[in-house]
């Protein structure tokens, strides 16, 4: 019987009157429409919201796709972008120091992504412990080992990761790489992944770690000064023996510490019948990994550096706040003057009439948010996104490597006489330009070095990516950077120009232009040339000269001094490469280099000029030395001429 201190059960609120029923939806009700309306009104009201939502998504996603040709824009986005894949986009717009920094974010985010799968290895041992009271026959080892098989993928990353910096990072400009800054943070990092280790390995990952720093402490000796003569003893290599062609093994002490190292990896590796390899070993990685290229950072960090770094730190902390607060209002006031003063109210009605449609069908259709949006971004799409661009960029990369031959001499057999004789004139009226052309192709690729007279130069392209970018920014804001960035025009005196000649012939030039220009200032310096040069062939053996046989040089702005102080009929030695419209009237090539044979004295040392070529080649081959000795030293270290 129940006691009669205890409250009896029917006193409690049952969960219907607590959590009570929701109206059915009105489609499956059997109740006529006109009484469904009146019995749930709400229900009624939030049906009618979401189909006129749907409508009017449907609506303005039709009416978007009649006005704009979606598949035509983005078939001619696509034909765009393949077409402008060079060499020369990558090695300009897409530079190693960036791919280094994307692949630095990929190594920050895979190393935070398993310092969070920690706890969930916490979870999984607590776990495994409660089972075994339970089944004292469960074999933990073998759980545990398919748990680390299932949680390989961020370090599948990881190491892709470090795979592609290691690659980008000898051939990067180290003027902007701040590398004292981010050896601190590769420090930070080698202490969270070793957090993150699992205890079963912390046994070995702990010899490790001690014997990985030390190696790294005493390679670092060897940027003391001379008199640390016992400090730089520790890393004095006592003699070397050569492994092939390519490989020296050093006899150090760093040599032996590593030696050590690699029979830990090795004992991590074996354990549980070799499943230690995804257990223990590929976790330790992160770590001794990040280690590592903190040490390279290291070597390649000033001390002024690092005091800067650890002050600016300390700084940072108590001036985010502020700095945070300023940009917010600093962005909101330009923005305000921007629409203020541009009168961009057409636009933004226009994008919001555009956009809104999209967003209710997205809405709609798939129930975004923001919030799930960002978290799956921040879950796996923004490190395969980066994996994904840095792979494209260095398989690209990779197609020029082996068809460069870095700088190369053009000491071709062929003169420019016998390129006529078979491609100029005397053949057009033999087979004709068509025959010619076909059979000129046989040259494509032939490098010369011929000698000319020099007819003109002109400008046939002038690119600036300062004055693009001014001109689509606000007139205020366009007028403040050419003037901040640019040169002001100069104060022209009438008087003062008649009565002095100091002044050069340029600053006359602008006194004069000075007047119909738009604008108090001009970026002009950043301006890049593309020059065509005419050259005929000089009279030789009593042939007279033939300006059917001139060709044009197509210049790059590099040789923009050398070609404006060049005179017509000043004989020139030019080399170039024999490709396109061989056998045609007036054939382009584009000029390697070029030197004046007949210049004044005073010029000479401004009368030539070498096209500045990449090295592909010899950029791999540094990248791969890099690679090796960042991997195997200081036991084995390559030894590549580069």
């Amino acid at each position: 019987p129940p006691s009669p201190l205890l409250p009896s059960s029917p006193s409690l609120p049952s969960p219907s009157l607590l959590h009570p029923p929701l109206p059915p939806p009105l489609s499956s009700s059997l109740t006529p429409p006109h009484l469904q309306v009146l019995q749930y009104p709400i229900t009624a009201v939030i049906e009618v919201k979401d189909q006129l939502i749907d409508w009017a998504s449907r609506a303005g996603v039709q009416w978007l796709s009649t006005v704009i040709p979606t598949h035509h824009v983005n078939a001619l986005i696509f034909f765009f972008i393949i077409s402008n894949l060079t060499v020369d986009l990558f090695a300009f717009f897409i530079p190693p120091s960036r791919l280094l920094y994307l692949s630095f974010i990929s190594m920050v985010i895979c190393t935070l992504r398993i310092f969070q799968s920690s706890k969930a290895w916490e979870n999984f041992s607590a776990l495994t412990t409660l089972l075994t009271r339970f089944e004292p026959g469960l074999d933990v080892e073998q759980a545990e080992s398919n748990f680390g098989w299932n949680n390989l993928e961020p370090y599948l990353y990881f190491l892709i990761s470090v795979f592609f910096i290691i690659f980008s990072f000898p051939v990067a400009d180290k003027g902007w790489i701040p590398c004292s800054e981010l050896s601190t943070v590769a420090i930070l990092f080698t202490v969270v992944s070793y957090k993150s280790l699992s205890p079963s390995g912390a046994t070995y990952a702990k010899r490790a770690l001690i014997t990985e720093v030390a190696t790294s402490l005493c390679s670092l000796t060897s940027l003391l000064p001379q008199s640390a003569v016992l400090l730089r003893m520790l890393s004095h290599t006592f003699t070397t023996l050569p492994l092939g062609e390519s490989v020296v093994m050093k006899i150090s002490l760093p040599c032996l510490l590593d030696l050590y190292l690699y029979y830990l990896f090795f004992s991590m590796a074996r354990q549980r019948g070799f499943r230690g390899t995804y257990c223990f070993l590929v976790p330790y990685l992160v770590c001794f990994l990040w280690c590592e290229f903190s040490v390279v950072l290291l070597q390649n960090s000033s001390p002024i550096g690092l005091i800067r770094t650890c002050v600016a730190y300390f700084l940072f902390l108590f001036a985010l706040p502020v700095l945070a607060v300023g940009l917010a209002a600093m962005v909101l006031i330009q923005l305000v003057k921007w629409f203020l003063e541009l009168e961009l109210t057409k636009m933004i009605v226009t994008l919001a009439v555009c956009a809104v449609p999209v967003t209710l069908r997205l809405w709609t259709r798939f129930g975004l948010s923001l919030m799930d949006v960002f978290h799956s971004m921040s879950q796996r799409g923004a490190v395969k996104l980066i994996l994904c661009c840095v792979t494209m960029v260095m398989l690209f990369f990779w197609t020029y490597v082996y068809h460069s031959e870095g700088l190369q001499g053009y000491n071709s057999t062929l003169t420019w006489r016998q390129y006529g004789q078979l491609c100029g004139p005397p053949a057009w009226k033999v087979k004709g330009v068509a025959q010619t052309q076909i059979f000129c192709t046989h040259l494509d690729g032939h490098q010369v070095t011929w000698t000319g007279r020099f007819r003109q130069v002109r400008v046939a392209e002038t690119e600036n990516g300062a004055q693009s970018v001014i001109n689509l920014l606000p007139v205020f804001m366009g007028d403040w950077l050419r003037c901040l960035y640019g040169e002001t025009y100069p104060k022209c005196d009438p008087l003062r120009n008649n009565s002095t000649n100091t002044s050069t012939s340029s600053m006359e030039e602008l006194c004069v232009i000075k007047a119909l220009a738009k604008h108090t200032c001009h970026v002009k310096r950043y301006d890049s040339y593309v020059l065509e040069v005419g050259v005929g062939m000089p009279e030789e053996d009593g042939v007279p000269e033939d300006r059917a046989r001139d060709i044009k040089l197509v210049a790059s702005h590099e040789f923009r001094q050398v070609l404006l102080r060049l005179q017509p009929g000043s004989l020139v030695e030019f080399s170039t490469t024999l490709e396109g419209r061989l056998g045609g009237q007036v054939p382009s090539f584009e000029l390697k280099a070029i030197y004046c044979l007949d210049c004044d004295s005073s010029l000479l040392t401004a009368a030539g000029q070498v096209k500045i070529e990449r090295d592909w080649r010899r950029t791999t081959l540094n990248s791969v030395k890099f690679a090796f000795d960042f991997f195997f030293s200081p036991f084995l270290s390559a030894r590549i001429d580069v």
